[in-house]
């Protein structure tokens, strides 16, 4: 796929997508994978005058990307919208006890996608999320986590959208390098894993080999 003159890419999703984003300021990128996303297509193709939004909030889960879609999604009227989001809807069922079922999962997740659909012609990229195994309970977190990240794929199946396959990346990389590395928490990215994403990203959509 490639990008055309004016397009308006998206970034949206949970913590990791907000990375120190400055919510004063609507063209803030933060500091993690969408501002490297940002800074190498902007180097890559100047142009194409291409613009970025980063809509990321820390904590949110799919429903609440539902609740503030027409805002920072539709209303923003992007050409590429980017999807990262789940494993706050499993870190909430670990934490607290407030499952998010696959099946409501899989529905809201399907209602972003349908409503981005029915008012936009963009592109759509979905970031499946991961977790990699530190501390040691992240481990028990994969039964309610997997069963998300392949419903992720499924609908990047069904609505031919383009897929980050993140989970398997963070696995592979963690052979060269303890999870720890790339995830001190095992959930939220090290300024490396920030860059596996954005180089991910980048793969993913065929700007770079």
């Amino acid at each position: 796929m490639s990008f055309k003159t004016n397009d308006v890419i998206l970034f949206q999703g949970d913590s990791i997508t907000d990375w120190g984003r400055n919510y004063e300021d609507a063209s803030s990128l933060g500091v993690g994978y969408a501002l490297m996303v940002g800074s190498r297509l902007g180097h890559m193709f100047p142009e194409k005058n291409l613009t970025f939004f980063n809509r990321g909030i820390g904590g949110n889960r799919a429903v609440d990307l539902q609740e503030r879609w027409d805002k920072d999604c539709l209303e923003l009227k992007p050409t590429w919208v980017s999807i990262y989001i789940g494993i706050n809807d499993t870190w909430r069922c670990m934490d607290s006890g407030e499952e998010t079922t696959p099946e409501q999962f899989e529905a809201s997740y399907r209602d972003l996608i349908e409503r981005t659909r029915k008012s936009l012609d963009a592109k759509l990229v979905l970031i499946e999320p991961f977790v990699l195994p530190v501390p040691e309970d992240r481990k028990g977190w994969r039964t309610d986590l997997d069963p998300k990240i392949h419903i992720v794929r499924e609908l990047a199946r069904e609505y031919g959208a383009l897929l980050v396959p993140l989970d398997g990346l963070f696995a592979a990389a963690s052979v060269k390098a303890e999870s720890s590395f790339w995830a001190p928490d095992g959930v939220h990215p090290s300024p490396a894993g920030h860059a596996l994403i954005a180089d991910a990203w980048l793969r993913t959509v065929g700007v770079i080999s």
